[in-house]
Order: structure tokens, then sequence, then C-alpha cells
């Protein structure tokens, strides 16, 4: 499975960014997708899933900051940052679960044998 992301960067805090992910045009009516970071040294983490329903879920420390949508049209995933804070600085992933559409909680995400993965998009947030 080929996605793809875009639209990484540096900016400064409090900027904003727009992340892209391009996948196969089945994904967006067949399974959740999901946004996932991973910092220096840190776990990876998820930060925002839309499941197939449109209903969307966010990670406590993002909530009303992000907002993680989908052009089926375009096939594309987004997730428009703002207001970004240097701890936001990650690479980030876009993933595809076609298994349980992440329609686990929040906090006990797919196993990672049921997603697929883009190659990530560096974010940098300078103070």
């Amino acid at each position: 499975v080929q996605l793809a992301e875009s639209g990484g960067g540096s900016v400064q805090a409090g900027g904003s960014l727009k992340l892209s992910c391009a996948a196969p045009g089945y994904m967006f009516v067949s399974c959740g997708m999901a946004w996932y970071r991973q910092a220096p040294g840190k776990e990876r983490e998820l930060v925002s899933t839309i499941r197939v329903d449109g209903s969307t879920n966010y990670k406590d420390s993002v909530k009303g900051r992000f907002t993680i949508s989908q052009d089926n049209a375009k096939n594309t995933l987004y997730l428009q940052m703002n207001s970004l804070k240097t701890e936001d600085t990650a690479v980030y992933y876009c993933a595809v679960d076609c298994v349980t559409g992440f329609q686990s909680d929040f906090d006990h995400p797919p196993l990672d044998e049921y997603l697929s993965w883009g190659q990530g998009t560096q974010v940098t947030v300078s103070s």
C-alpha cells in the first residue's frame, strides 16, 4: 500500500502547517485513517483519527488546534495544524487501518500489524 505524506516543514511557534497524505481511493470508503507522530527519543503516538463514518478523535494536547479531514474526491487525508508549539516537533505519519477502522478506544490504538504507513514528513516548530 502506498501512502505519501507531504506538507511538513519548519515554522515558528504559533504558526500553522497543513499535512497531506495521498492514498488509494478505496481506503477512504472502507478504512479508518489517522495521523501519528514520533519525536526524537520518544515513542510514536497517535495524534488523530477519522473513521469511515466521519467521526474524529484527537490526542488531548492537540484538541482545538489540529483538525483531521479527508477529501474523497482527491483521495487525500489532511491534518491542519494551528497554534503550533515546540512540543509538536516530530515526524508525522499517516496510517490506514482497514481491519478495525480505528474503532477502538483512542487510548488503545490498533495493533501495528493492522496498519499501513506512509514514509513520514518532518515538522519542526521553533520558539
